[in-house]
């Protein structure tokens, strides 16, 4: 089949990054990249005509006109008028599908503002933020085009809308909730009210204009979530060994809005895994610090339980087992996207963007496109091994504990059974951690900066925290320049007691 052509048109230099984003996102995405062929002026090669009547000739050819509105209107020809307005104009006289994204931004040009009102009047328009907001609308909208002139008969699940649910279908103290959350951590414009409740919905593109209610408003929202998705749940179980098989120490089935899954499958993991205790601290407080990062448990489980194929009878499923966390996520990489790829920064191609887009509001993803080098980051900071993922029938993320010998270690539960002592001090308390800096240090004057780079960890205050501060004060490391302990140019060595370690270390290895 042709592809339709999609004109994108803005204030170039002002939208030059997201202009480049969308119409990446369009060609890789693998229903969008069949049907679709964005268009950008700044790639029309060299050509003997000018740029007015080269930009308007394919404004005017495109079936889709495509706007980004912010605060510049741009430059102006003799008649006062800019070639976004031009392309807008030619597009209009056409009779394309016009779609404007307007940034939600305090003040606008004058001119600028005269084309918003403009074209308030006149086309379908979606504000945006951030650039997830701006994605999340380019694929409702796109999918609104593809339903409406039959070339997509069956939308993709969170986008789809539902035959029987309605608005009274939904839980209002759960939107309340969500408004809040989005309004704190994403300046979320809207706010909370029964009467607002619809334009909410359709900010969120999970209503229709017809007042039908997408999947993924029930996914988050609805009374009953398994009412209507009975799959929709998260299997969490915790195993004594290395493998699945009985008994079980644990299980339980989770239930409930997208947010709740999250929030209780996360609860079980954090519940169950070690905690290591601190010095208690001047406001007698004790510093607990648990065995896995929080924040990558939690970043593993949002993205399956977000990124998941909701058509599968299959349900995300958390397993705790003794030397590994695995989540495990019944679905398929988005097309193009690779292993590889998902542990480098790579462009964000959620394969359930109308869901993704209110987890991202409320603070539940940082940021699209970071979730797994952000639980990478976080595995290794901690001094845990890389996690691993896999894509088989279904898409596997693994987080690594502790050694177990290690965790006993560090609590000062492992006896010695040599003359019925307790270990030495050196045994309980020389863990793995002190272990990599000595080995990263070796005989060598080094850098705070030139460890880390040895040891491949990127958080300075977890590395001083976790690594350095425990060498010091345990008589294995030491600053050379004790007196200044912030100079730029402070560096560490090895004292006799951390080289006769780094010897023992070498000896066994």
């Amino acid at each position: 089949m042709n592809r339709i052509k999609i004109f994108i048109s803005s204030v170039q230099n002002e939208f030059a990054k997201e202009r480049r984003q969308i119409a990446d996102y369009i060609r890789q995405d693998a229903l969008f990249s069949m049907c679709f062929e964005p268009f950008l002026f700044e790639e029309l090669p060299a050509q003997d005509k000018s740029a007015q009547i080269a930009y308007l000739e394919q404004a005017s050819k495109a079936e889709i006109y495509l706007l980004l509105l912010g605060k510049r209107y741009g430059y102006m020809d003799a008649e006062g008028i800019s070639p976004t307005e031009r392309e807008y104009n030619a597009a209009t006289a056409h009779h394309a599908y016009r779609i404007a994204f307007i940034k939600d931004i305090s003040e606008r040009e004058a001119k600028e503002e005269a084309f918003k009102q403009k074209i308030d009047n006149s086309v379908i328009r979606n504000t945006f933020r951030s650039y997830e907001e701006l994605q999340g609308g380019v694929y409702a909208s796109l999918i609104e085009y593809m339903t409406s002139n039959q070339i997509l008969r069956n939308a993709p699940f969170d986008a789809s809308a539902h035959p029987e649910a309605s608005i009274d279908d939904l839980d209002k103290n759960k939107i309340k909730w969500f408004v809040g959350m989005a309004r704190e951590k994403r300046q979320f414009p809207l706010q909370y009210s029964e009467e607002n409740i619809r334009q909410i919905l359709l900010s969120l593109h999970l209503i229709t204009e017809d007042d039908k209610l997408k999947n993924a408003a029930l996914l988050l929202f609805a009374k009953d979530v398994q009412k209507w998705f009975v799959s929709a749940t998260v299997k969490c179980a915790h195993f004594y060994g290395t493998k699945i098989q009985k008994p079980i120490i644990s299980q339980q089935i989770y239930g409930g809005s997208v947010f709740e899954m999250v929030d209780m499958a996360v609860g079980f993991v954090m519940s169950r895994i070690d905690q290591h205790v601190g010095e208690r601290t001047h406001s007698a407080q004790v510093d607990v610090t648990p065995e896995l990062p929080a924040q990558a448990v939690t970043e593993a489980i949002v993205n399956a339980v977000v990124h998941r194929n909701y058509t599968s009878n299959g349900s995300v499923q958390v397993m705790l087992f003794k030397d590994r966390l695995e989540v495990w996520n019944p679905g398929k990489l988005p097309q193009g996207m690779t292993i590889a790829k998902l542990t480098k920064e790579h462009n964000s191609n959620p394969v359930n963007p109308v869901l993704a887009n209110p987890v991202y509001l409320s603070g539940y993803i940082e940021q699209m496109g970071t979730g797994t080098t952000d639980i990478i980051d976080h595995c290794l900071e901690y001094g845990l091994r890389k996690p691993e993922f896999h894509q088989d029938d279904d898409f596997r993320v693994v987080l690594w504990r502790l050694e177990v010998q290690e965790r006993g270690e560090e609590r000062g539960t492992e006896r010695g059974t040599e003359r019925g002592t307790e270990k030495s001090e050196v045994e309980l308390l020389v863990n793995k951690k002190i272990s990599r800096i000595v080995l990263a240090i070796r005989g060598d004057t080094k850098t705070a900066r030139e460890i880390m780079e040895i040891m491949q960890l990127k958080g300075e205050d977890n590395f001083r925290k976790r690594y350095l501060h425990p060498s010091i004060d345990f008589g294995f490391v030491r600053s050379l320049y004790p007196e200044a302990p912030k100079r730029r140019d402070q560096a560490y060595y090895l004292t006799e007691k951390g080289l006769a370690l780094y010897a023992e270390i070498s000896k066994e290895n």
